[in-house]
Formats: C-alpha cells, structure tokens, sequence
C-alpha cells in the first residue's frame, strides 16, 4: 500500500458518494445488513402507516458510503474511529457528496492521528451526515 501523506490542518476532500440513489441500492443495502425495517422498503407501510413521503435510506447506507471518502484517503486499515449523527433522511434520487476536514494532527507516541470533521449532503447542500474522525498515518 502506498505511504499516506501527513495532511495539513485545513485540508480537506470531496468525494461524490451517490449520484441518484436508487431504491434498488436501498434494498441492496437491506439485504447487505440485514435490517429490513419497512421504512426502506415498503412505500404502502411508509407513506400510508408512518406519514413519510417516500421509502428512504438507511442511516448507515449514509455513514458507510461516507466512510468509503475516509478509507480512500488514509487507507483500509488507517480509520481508528468514526462517529456519526444522522441529520436528514437521504431520499431515492438524492445525490450525495461527502467531505472531511483535517481539525488537528497530532502525535501519539511514535504514530501521527489526523483528526477530521466529516460532512455529508445531498444535491440541495443539505446536511445528511455529520461527525467526526480519526486516523492513523502508517509509518
């Protein structure tokens, strides 16, 4: 694996997650982690019973795909920790993008953490996601 560079503070990227969400990876996502609550699945059971407008996505379809940005950027084994809330529901056709900001560097011994901001939103700059993160740089 390639050597991580050690990010300044302020630095950040953007990485698009989904252009158009699907049901289709909705149930893909369903059926990936097993949780098949009817919120995600079941238009008659969401709209008519709960009063949404549409299925939607589930919380950690967003986190996950926001990870991805984290993982690609300080690699597989890099991310020593990831904490999420979930700020807005993520719709069928949304698009997402996410972006993390280096908030600190910093030394732990002879091993550099990166402290980072994490965002995501949908196509109307709309926070779906936020939190923050850690990760290590390897030597």
């Amino acid at each position: 694996m390639a050597k991580v560079e050690i990010p300044r503070v302020g630095e950040s990227r953007t990485m698009v997650l989904f252009d158009d969400l699907t049901r289709t990876q909705i149930v893909m996502y369903a059926g990936a982690s097993g949780d098949y609550n009817p919120l995600h699945s079941d238009e008659v059971y969401t709209t008519k019973v709960a009063g949404y407008p549409s299925v939607f996505a589930h919380g950690m379809l967003s986190m996950g795909a926001t990870g991805r940005l984290l993982t690609d950027w300080f690699g597989p084994t890099g991310l020593t920790r990831f904490g999420v809330r979930f700020v807005n529901q993520v719709w069928p056709g949304d698009t997402l993008s996410a972006t993390a900001t280096v908030e600190a560097v910093r030394q732990d011994g002879d091993v550099t953490l990166v402290d980072l901001v994490v965002s995501t939103t949908n196509q109307d700059g709309k926070p779906v996601v936020s939190g923050t993160a850690t990760a290590r740089i390897n030597p």
